[in-house]
């Protein structure tokens, strides 16, 4: 047992993210979310938004287009996909 607290210590912190979903319905068991964060410009200073595409693995499809959620860093599942959804933090707005 203390070989285990001792090496999930070690171990390095995935990194989290928070975006919206954009697509949840075209293939099964993957979201796509949208990051977007602001970087400032190297020459003129002004803040730019940027944007952030990931695929991220949903094992119980929990997620819908327009929620915001958090994904963490893991394995490469396929080409694409290394990312995983943790929680959905709010639900897409009902029209």
């Amino acid at each position: 047992m203390a070989e285990t607290t001792e090496q999930a210590k070690s171990r390095r912190l995935r990194k989290t993210q928070v975006g919206i979903v954009t697509s949840a319905n075209k293939t099964p068991k993957t979201i796509r979310v949208e990051v977007q964060y602001r970087v400032r410009h190297s020459k003129y200073g002004k803040f730019v938004r940027r944007t952030l595409r990931l695929h991220a693995h949903d094992e119980k499809a929990e997620a819908k287009a327009g929620d915001r959620v958090q994904v963490m860093e893991c394995r490469p599942m396929s080409r694409t996909k290394t990312w995983r959804l943790v929680k959905v933090l709010t639900p897409a707005p009902k029209d």
